[in-house]
């Protein structure tokens, strides 16, 4: 097991799904977790499951709160760009609105969380990671803004790995296909409430992009996130890790 003693970590968008999974498995294995996120009722419950998490209210997309986030925080070894939302139109009926928050939760929030992180990451050990999506390696359709975003996070990991290669950091996205999340189950609704197919059928149909035809879960994500926090993954850099069953 990862040893993760004496590391301060961040996890944004902690209040739910993968985000409190991987905070919860962070906490386990030894790091001082803090949870962040813009309800604070989630956060309290996820904060109250483990003496090493605490969290903050903060909008990841705007950059005043991130970098006050980061100033109470002090030293941070690990950051974990976990936070995410997600919309699904056709692309002629995609509206400004929907653009500017797929980027600016998707993108913006990655960006300054890593930027305020690594400014205050010690030299000779840190992790970057990033929560993107396999919408980030290929396009689905209906997606065209939130595909742009992750896009964007994986292209964001690959340059950031070179600007941190001479140091102990590293920089990389992990690319989950459709997660059995709160989040997903926010799309089936949608998807059943568009077209009249039945939820446990639009479950159906999202799970048939996976080759082994099933939802990811929370708890894969955080094993991976554990993996690359480990000492002997330091090699693991600018990667873009699809965690699909096959799918790419």
């Amino acid at each position: 097991m990862t040893d993760l003693q004496g590391k301060r970590a961040l996890v944004t968008g902690g209040g739910s799904g993968a985000g409190a999974t991987i905070a919860t498995v962070l906490a386990e294995a030894g790091a001082v977790v803090t949870i962040c996120g813009r309800r604070e009722q989630p956060l309290q419950a996820v904060a109250a499951q483990h003496l090493n998490i605490d969290y903050r209210l903060c909008d990841i997309s705007v950059e005043a709160e991130v970098i006050e986030l980061f100033d109470d925080m002090g030293t941070v070894d690990i950051a974990i760009a976990n936070a995410g939302t997600a919309v699904s139109k056709p692309f002629e009926r995609t509206t400004m609105a929907d653009w500017q928050a797929m980027i600016g939760t998707n993108l913006t929030g990655v960006f300054l969380t890593w930027r305020e992180a690594r400014k205050r990451m010690p030299e000779d050990w840190g992790r970057l990671i990033s929560i993107a999506s396999t919408a980030g390696l290929k396009g689905y359709a209906y997606t065209a803004a939130y595909s742009a975003a992750k896009h964007g996070v994986v292209g964001l990991a690959r340059a950031v790995a070179k600007d941190v290669a001479n140091t102990g950091i590293t920089a990389n996205a992990l690319c989950p296909s459709f997660l059995d999340t709160p989040m997903t189950d926010a799309s089936i609704v949608k998807i059943s409430a568009v077209t009249g197919m039945d939820r446990a059928s639009a479950r159906q149909e999202l799970s048939k992009h996976n080759p082994q035809n099933r939802l990811i879960t929370a708890e894969e994500v955080a094993a991976a996130v554990l993996w690359i926090c480990a000492e002997t993954s330091s090699g693991i850099n600018g990667q873009a890790l699809p965690i699909a069953g096959g799918e790419l």
